[in-house]
């Protein structure tokens, strides 16, 4: 695809944001579309935190992506004179002592081959460097010095706002559906009934996609995840120098959290299956279960946390593939649509490089991420980087 395009992104979250920049910057005309308030409340970027790490099992690829994005992180902190990316280091622990195939120990050895700055976690390290931990409960892991985390609803909101000043139009509007004429993507339908022309459009809606798009329900999933802010009674255990971001034996357990923010709480999270549910439903909320099974989480990792008060909880929608990996392809039966989804719970610390692996596909420019994220329907699941997201059923 040769020349400017006119191109409309649908949804502000952080892979159409960033996919809105960049394709600006390239000389295109951009239209981003979404329905507001910006950053959106219901979309999963909007938190206090999520994870920035090139820890990633053996997948090369993803920790190739990930040192990419890390430099880019600290620069976004200079340009936006503001700190958003908090380089406190990401820990993986197990309980048990770690083995070949484990994501901690094959995330270990790939690091370690690529010269990344990683020390390897024993129970007494563990107790000694980061007190908040419960004694011997988890005897081995992988610190990831150079990582840590992004306060990412702040992140979107800034970003949303260097969109503007860059020249990208924003337009709070709703999307209603795909406007096509002659076997081709003309544009897009608003919930007004307004119609918007366009060379392309690009559907950057995460969790939404199966709900808007139902043909791509085959191959979307959205899922639901129980996240809990908590206040601790002893903050300086959960300071970001004695306690870094974490995940506790994940593939097990599923969970994973941060030190104190700037707001004082500690946010704790489930990387799990998940229940499916459309993001605007009434039952998007956390459970009595979830919060006995965090409960319990608490009491044999960070005791001093076991009776926290919770003051707010969330469900963190995720747009999940069958295998995992993003999605970001041009749909071949609908020429001039471009879907850019599926970050499956792990795409937001890639924010620095997204927009141009989005542009790339926009532009039918070559970028060999894009074999791996390509239109892939006849991929069934089962085939889950990480043990703690399997379910044979999705």
């Amino acid at each position: 695809m040769s020349g400017i395009l006119k191109a409309i992104v649908i949804g502000a979250g952080i892979n159409g944001v960033t996919a809105a920049i960049e394709l600006k910057q390239r000389g295109h005309r951009v239209l981003l579309i979404d329905p507001g308030p910006l950053p959106h409340p219901l979309a999963a970027s909007t938190d206090i935190s999520k994870a920035i790490r090139a820890a990633y099992g053996p997948d090369e690829d993803y920790s190739a992506l990930a040192e990419r994005a890390i430099p880019l992180w600290r620069k976004w902190n200079e340009e936006f004179g503001v700190q958003l990316y908090h380089e406190t280091g990401v820990m993986f622990v197990r309980r048990q002592e770690m083995q070949p195939g484990d994501f901690e120990y094959e995330s270990f050895k790939v690091l370690q081959h690529r010269g990344a700055k990683v020390e390897r976690m024993n129970a007494a390290q563990l107790r000694e460097r980061f007190p908040a931990w419960s004694g011997e409960a988890y005897r081995d892991g992988v610190l990831e010095l150079e990582a840590g985390y992004a306060e990412s609803g702040r992140v979107v909101a800034a970003l949303v706002e260097h969109a503007r000043s860059v020249g990208v139009e924003l337009r709070e509007a709703k999307f209603s559906q795909l406007d096509e004429a002659d076997g081709r993507i003309k544009g897009v339908v608003l919930d007004d009934g307004h119609r918007v022309a366009g060379d392309t459009v690009i559907l950057t809606v995460g969790a939404w996609t199966p709900y808007v798009l139902p043909f791509t329900k085959t191959f979307f999933r959205a899922s639901g995840q129980p996240v809990f802010h908590l206040k601790p009674r002893q903050p300086k255990l959960f300071e970001p120098e004695r306690f870094p971001v974490f995940g506790a034996d994940i593939s097990t357990t599923g969970y994973y959290g941060f030190p104190l923010s700037p707001e004082g709480v500690v946010k704790i999270a489930n990387h799990g299956p998940g229940r499916e549910m459309s993001p605007e439903s009434s039952n998007r909320v956390v459970t009595p279960q979830d919060e006995q099974n965090l409960r319990e989480f608490l009491s044999s990792t960070f005791p001093a946390l076991a009776d926290a008060p919770i003051v707010n909880t969330r469900i963190c929608l995720y747009c999940d593939t069958s295998d995992g990996h993003f999605w970001i392809a041009p749909d071949p039966e609908r020429p001039g649509l471009i879907i850019a989804t599926g970050d499956s719970g792990h795409g937001f610390k890639f924010a620095p490089v997204l927009g141009e692996i989005i542009a790339d596909a926009a532009e039918g420019k070559s970028n060999p991420l894009l074999e791996k994220f390509r239109w892939r329907p006849e991929i069934r699941a089962g085939q889950q980087k990480e043990a703690a997201r399997f379910n044979p059923d999705l």
